[in-house]
């Protein structure tokens, strides 16, 4: 008889093998990770050359060449707003590997069309080719989601392995003929395509892990568990029932020999709600509810922000540093309209800084949040991170005014004080999302949902910074850019009040969905089975 294998892993036990699986594709994949990593490493290995990119391009003036950087960056996050709800639709039905995989495949040759763009156009499309292919953001939180039953183990730490080994590759090895130009002569490949290497290495460990992914990643949609033959001893025998439960697709059949079947103990007293039952059609359940649209506006708001801070900071750290002594004293120089130029910093040590910022991002969620979030409360600490967040760019264009040895640390403090609050507020977001979520069934359409959103407000960050700032470069307030993520944060400082607190329970929840009558009417399996 064929029956459905379940899974034999512990549902309290950390999935290590799956989740490093999940954690190491989508960005850079080492030889044995596979799912996780090509978003970060499509958005953050372009960060540290975008800037330079565009300039060598002489796309317009050099003041307008942030700006064109930024519509390079947002044309992939422009394709996944498009197609971010449609991707997760589809992995609820067909399921999330292939999504996951096709996710892959595309950022793949996405990366390497960049590397040979030889104008701004093909570029432009190569990144667009990438972000419409990629529904991976919103699929691989819903596999996170179903591998793990503690949301203290759904920390996004591969979004910091991304942004450590992005960056670092991105800034190393761009323009590989002016770092090492014994390696890499005048003439040769790599001096007429000058990014292309850092897309090629990308490339190449994406499609190791593609290819790992294939063989070794397991499907998680708990309608989509693969059936397989178990072993004879594997609750087969004459005492096994001939026809299976109503449930055999997502356990096996029952084993009459087990010492506590027909008993009490065969079953956790805690857990035994009742499952909801329908006659009929299932229950329809709205994604667009009050609650959860409140969290992914704020999500949303989170996103836009962030992702002015990622676009800005290289280019503020290449740009050319412009001495601060004016004419008119020192209150002109103190002045908080008074910024001109940026660090003049190499693409190099622009790499390696935005690498350490990946460590320190690392180490705020393996260390910083959960204690946090054990001591505060989720709910708690998400008003606290939010309100304060406007902190973060505000202090950014102070260090102008830093003497030269005191710079590097001055970044670090600036760059600790930045992952502080957004490493922090990002897991409580998703924490948040998962909550407000009715049932399981819908949870890859609102997480392609609230990824469809954070995607169009990646689409529209990089183009307004970069055009504050050239706006600021002219006028010597190259802190203007600055201002507005901070003005955006405090709308989101008083936009959070807008989400919900679920008052049963302010910590670290322990199932994987909560289960609730939403303020909208809409009635939800918890209440149907009240």
């Amino acid at each position: 008889m064929s029956l459905t294998s379940t899974s034999h892993r512990d549902p309290d036990k950390f999935p290590a093998v799956q989740l490093f699986l999940l954690v190491q594709q989508a960005d850079l994949g080492f030889p044995s990770a596979i799912v996780r990593l090509a978003e970060p490493i499509a958005l953050t290995s372009i960060f540290p050359y975008a800037w330079a990119f565009i300039k060598r391009l002489q796309i317009g003036n050099e003041d307008d060449a942030s700006f064109y950087a930024g519509l390079l960056i947002s044309s992939f996050a422009l394709a996944e707003a498009s197609m971010g709800m449609y991707w997760g639709g589809l992995s609820d039905r067909v399921g999330r590997k292939p999504v996951l995989l096709l996710g892959c495949v595309g950022t793949m040759f996405s990366m390497i069309m960049v590397g040979f763009a030889t104008n701004i156009w093909v570029a432009v499309l190569g990144r667009a080719i990438g972000g419409l292919l990629n529904g991976n953001i919103g699929v691989i939180q819903t596999m996170v989601g179903e591998l793990v039953t503690k949301p203290e183990h759904e920390l996004p730490f591969v979004w910091s392995i991304g942004t450590i080994i992005g960056p670092a590759i991105g800034g190393t090895f761009a323009d590989p003929h002016e770092s090492f130009p014994n390696m890499f002569p005048k003439g040769s490949l790599f001096d007429r395509f000058p990014y292309l290497l850092p897309n090629l290495i990308c490339a190449g460990m994406l499609l190791m892990s593609i290819v790992l992914g294939y063989f070794l990643l397991e499907e998680t949609h708990p309608d989509m568990q693969p059936r397989v033959l178990l072993p004879d001893d594997t609750f087969l025998s004459e005492n096994t029932p001939l026809i299976e439960t109503s449930d055999a697709m997502k356990r096996p059949a029952v084993d009459l020999r087990d010492e506590n079947y027909g008993t009490m103990r065969a079953r956790d007293i805690k857990n035994t709600t009742p499952a909801p039952k329908t006659i009929g059609k299932q229950p329809s359940y709205n994604v667009f509810s009050k609650r959860i649209m409140a969290v992914i506006v704020s999500l949303s708001i989170f996103t836009y922000h962030s992702m002015t801070f990622d676009h800005l900071l290289p280019i503020f750290f290449e740009d050319d540093k412009v001495p601060t002594n004016h004419p008119f004293g020192i209150f002109k120089v103190l002045s908080p309209f008074y910024s001109p130029g940026g660090l003049g910093l190499s693409l190099q040590s622009v790499g390696m800084v935005m690498a350490v910022q990946g460590v320190i991002a690392l180490f705020m969620q393996a260390v910083v949040f959960p204690l946090m979030a054990e001591r505060v409360g989720v709910y708690r600490l998400f008003i606290l991170i939010t309100v304060f967040h406007p902190i973060v760019y505000f202090i950014m264009p102070s260090l102008l005014f830093v003497p030269e040895r005191f710079l590097y640390p001055a970044i670090y403090l600036c760059l600790a004080v930045r992952n502080f609050f957004s490493i922090l507020l990002y897991p409580l977001l998703l924490i948040l999302i998962k909550e407000a979520t009715p049932s399981s069934s819908v949870l890859g359409k609102v997480n392609g949902l609230a990824a469809s959103a954070g995607a169009a407000c990646r689409m529209v960050a990089p183009p307004v910074a970069g055009y504050l700032y050239s706006v600021g470069r002219k006028m010597d307030c190259t802190a203007l850019a600055w201002y507005g993520s901070t003005f955006v944060a405090i709308i989101g400082a008083i936009q959070c009040f807008q989400v919900k607190r679920n008052r049963s329970r302010d910590s670290l929840p322990e199932d994987g969905l909560s289960q609730h009558s939403d303020s909208d009417g809409e009635v939800t399996p918890a209440a149907e089975a009240a």
